[in-house]
């Protein structure tokens, strides 16, 4: 898994969402904008994190384990059962 740069700071994040919350553009490809990186935070349960770009590569996210989202690369989740997280973003 990718790590996030050193010299990037929080700037926002989003409410708790569990698999029946998760709001459904994060379930389709989707991308952050140049210079904004994600983290994603699993407080319970996993996910299923598939980064699009340069090849697909399928992650299992649990609470040891954060997905880091790299700016403008395609990606998304997929709940596999009961989950809660959260989205951090930072530039």
């Amino acid at each position: 898994m990718k790590h996030l740069p050193a010299n990037v700071e929080s700037y926002k994040k989003t409410p708790e969402f569990t698999e029946t919350t998760v709001p459904d553009g994060l379930l389709k490809d989707h991308q952050t904008k140049e210079g904004v990186w994600g983290k994603i935070v699993i407080l319970e349960g996993s996910l299923e994190y598939t980064i699009l770009e340069p090849d697909e590569e399928v992650i299992k996210l649990t609470e040891n384990n954060c997905g880091v989202v790299e700016p403008i690369i395609l990606h998304h989740i997929k709940p596999l059962g009961r989950v809660r997280f959260y989205v951090e973003f930072y530039r």
